[in-house]
């Protein structure tokens, strides 16, 4: 296992808990829970998996159908991921969708809160710069922690604290920035090149 880089995995795996801020989604999943009545836990996991899955490997050839290439995904995506870093930091929101629990409870938590276009992005603009089977680790990693929030949801609130929650956000939104600039900066210069 010499072709396995830990150090790329924890990268990875850290920008991802970052951009899907599972910790930072908490009172808006107490909330749904609340209103909704109980999460399927196991299935809501599921299914942001797999959306993220699918995203991973079915994503360059969606992408070659529009005639872009994974650079300048990446730069864009780079973008994206500095507005959500500059979101987190700052307490201001860009990307927030409408909670709708009438919905079912899928629909808010599976796709737009966990698997939202802020991680389906990211996972594209990782591929330019880590080898899909690191960032596959790096995925289930992540539905595993998603998986023990979800089912640990009141206590790791009364644990956190509204403060705690507060203080999470903004270190992970830093992370996100400092990354964010990382691959604008190694993809940006190859794309400009490529252009001339």
């Amino acid at each position: 296992m010499d072709s396995v880089n830990y150090k790329a995995i924890l990268t990875v795996t850290f920008t991802l808990f970052a951009i899907i801020d599972i910790i930072g989604s908490i009172p808006i999943l107490i909330s749904i829970k609340n209103k909704v009545g109980g999460i399927r836990e196991f299935r809501v996991t599921l299914i942001s998996g797999s959306l993220m899955i699918l995203f991973l490997f079915l994503g360059e050839p969606i992408l070659n159908v529009l005639g872009l290439d994974v650079k300048s995904f990446a730069v864009a995506g780079s973008i994206v991921i500095f507005i959500l870093g500059l979101e987190m930091v700052l307490g201001v929101e860009f990307f927030k969708s409408d909670d709708d629990v009438k919905a079912a409870t899928l629909v808010p938590l599976a796709f737009p809160l966990i698997a939202g276009s802020g991680t389906l992005t990211t996972i594209m603009s990782l591929k330019a710069n880590y080898k899909e089977v690191t960032i596959l680790i790096a995925i289930l990693l992540n539905l595993l922690v998603i998986y023990i929030v979800l089912k640990s949801l009141a206590r790791l609130s009364k644990l956190l604290g509204q403060s705690g929650l507060i203080a999470i956000r903004k270190f992970f939104g830093v992370i996100l920035l400092a990354i964010a600039i990382k691959i604008f900066a190694s993809n940006a210069a190859g794309l400009f090149q490529h252009m001339q």
